[in-house]
């Protein structure tokens, strides 16, 4: 015989709410504290409850559903992000529909207009650059993560590439590194240009030259080494985990020990590279999971009628590892 199906005041009594309060608990809707929709999630986790999604969905006239469109075909940006979005939505027993538009202008009208029909309650906008983008047009609520929107009246969240890259050459300056060279990406990728612009001002005195703009790639990193050490650096600062791992390999093969005479620290946390790389690098983690759980709460808000306007700035984090520690 089956068990009778676990109810909304089932999970209100154990939770010790109101009906009404654990239905907007379970809803991401109310004026509630964090401390009382946590409890009723726990509440209704532990008794296995499931909305009835259909009767929810007649009932608000919603879906239930969120749209997380991307021109980050690899996945490499979007993904993280998009853990850190189903995290907040499905607690909310909210659905996340991923859109990839290769960045095609074309295939991103198509998969507007489809979500716009299927009746999607917002969408979260990213891509692979850090560029402003410009803005979609729905009549929906919209939360841009990684990629601001180039309207500032827009809810945009991204990282604060300047405040991780500090962080990276100041540790380097603790360390007491004294020359300090720079690799980074493209010129016109400005993730590349904020990450060069706050280790020149963060190194002062201790740059021992311009910084190298070239590719996001090992191949480059490799090729940059041999130009920076006519610089005699003690340090190598590099734009991305793929430079400072082919970094760390050209430095190998030319006699230099990292770190005992040449540090070498990342950016991305991208462990394909940073733990793959002799050594393990000291790297800056983007934190791009907290970044789609702060646009997901974000866009919760504004499904609920209060929008958020402007760029929000979340913080990067260094994470400390063998090629500045040593072993």
């Amino acid at each position: 015989m089956r068990p009778p199906a676990v109810r909304m005041v089932d999970v209100a009594a154990l939770a010790g709410v109101s009906a009404g309060t654990a239905s907007k608990a379970l809803n991401n809707t109310g004026q509630l504290s964090q401390e009382t929709r946590d409890r009723v999630r726990q509440a209704a986790a532990k008794l296995g409850f499931t909305p009835d999604s259909r009767g929810r969905a007649l009932s608000s006239g919603r879906t239930y559903t969120v749209a997380l469109v991307t021109t980050d075909s690899t996945g490499r940006f979007s993904i993280p992000i998009m853990r850190g979005v189903e995290d907040v939505l499905s607690a909310g027993q909210l659905a996340t529909v991923l859109c990839d538009t290769r960045d095609d202008p074309l295939r991103e009208l198509t998969y507007l207009r489809s979500m716009v029909a299927r009746g999607v309650d917002g969408f979260v906008v990213t891509g692979r650059r850090t560029e402003p983008r410009p803005p979609i047009d729905v009549p929906l609520p919209v939360v841009y993560a990684l990629a601001p929107s180039s309207n500032p009246e827009d809810a945009s969240v991204i990282v604060d590439d300047a405040g991780g890259m500090t962080a990276a050459i100041t540790h380097l300056l603790g360390l007491g590194r004294q020359r300090i060279a720079h690799i980074t990406g493209p010129s016109n990728h400005r993730s590349a240009t904020a990450r060069a612009e706050a280790v020149v001002s963060a190194a002062g005195d201790a740059l021992c030259g311009e910084p190298l703009y070239g590719e996001w790639s090992e191949r480059w990193g490799r090729q940059a080494t041999e130009v920076v050490l006519r610089q005699r650096p003690d340090a190598i600062s590099c734009g991305s985990d793929q430079i400072a791992r082919g970094v760390c390999d050209r430095l190998r093969e030319l006699g230099h020990a990292v770190p005992e005479d040449i540090a070498v620290t990342g950016y991305d946390d991208w462990s394909v590279m940073a733990m793959a790389s002799r050594p393990p690098l000291t790297t800056v983690d983007p934190r791009l999971e907290d970044l789609g759980r702060r646009a997901a709460t974000l866009l919760l808000e504004g499904i609920a009628g209060k929008r958020h306007h402007g760029v929000l700035e979340l913080p990067a984090r260094l994470i400390t590892r063998e090629s500045t520690l040593g072993a």
